[in-house]
């Protein structure tokens, strides 16, 4: 199984939510690029070149990008602070736009179910998501379903390369 840095997991899981809706907002790209600026994790990191390497690989690959994003997820080991701050990037990406899909709802489930973290503390740093954590998913093979049901349902286009030379 491929290895991973915590700040290249936290770009991939909020990259993988913008496209989660088959659509990247520039919105949701300049939030992504605040949380990188902002953290500490993301020391000489070259925003642009990492954000369109995922362009790329979801461009090349489709589906198969986000379940390898999915496998990573299920096999990272991370601490509940690190948890905490994965389903924020997540969070804040999608509410970037201003517009919340149902397919970014199922998708944040599909990287919920892959953390250790309980629902409770979730919502005592999170307490307006609740949907979100709706109707648990309690076997592995509801959480295969759920999975597979996305992928059903998702249509990824072809993603243009990111230019972070807004017009505003």
């Amino acid at each position: 199984m491929d290895i991973i840095t915590f700040d290249k997991l936290l770009l991939k899981t909020a990259f993988c939510c913008m496209a989660s809706d088959g659509n990247i907002d520039k919105r949701e790209i300049k939030t992504l690029q605040s949380l990188c600026q902002n953290s500490d994790l993301f020391e000489d990191f070259d925003f642009q070149v990492e954000i369109n390497k995922l362009v790329e690989g979801i461009n090349k690959n489709g589906n198969q990008f986000i379940r390898h994003y999915l496998d990573l997820l299920s096999n990272a080991n991370l601490s509940e602070q690190e948890e905490l701050t994965l389903i924020d990037f997540a969070i804040q990406t999608i509410y970037a736009d201003e517009q919340v899909e149902y397919s970014e709802i199922k998708f944040f489930k599909n990287i919920r179910h892959r953390l250790k973290i309980s629902d409770g503390s979730i919502l005592s740093v999170y307490p307006d998501i609740e949907q979100f954590l709706e109707e648990d998913i309690l076997t592995e093979s509801f959480l295969d379903k759920i999975t597979n049901q996305y992928f059903n349902t998702a249509e990824l286009p072809k993603f243009s390369e990111i230019d972070l030379k807004f017009d505003e």
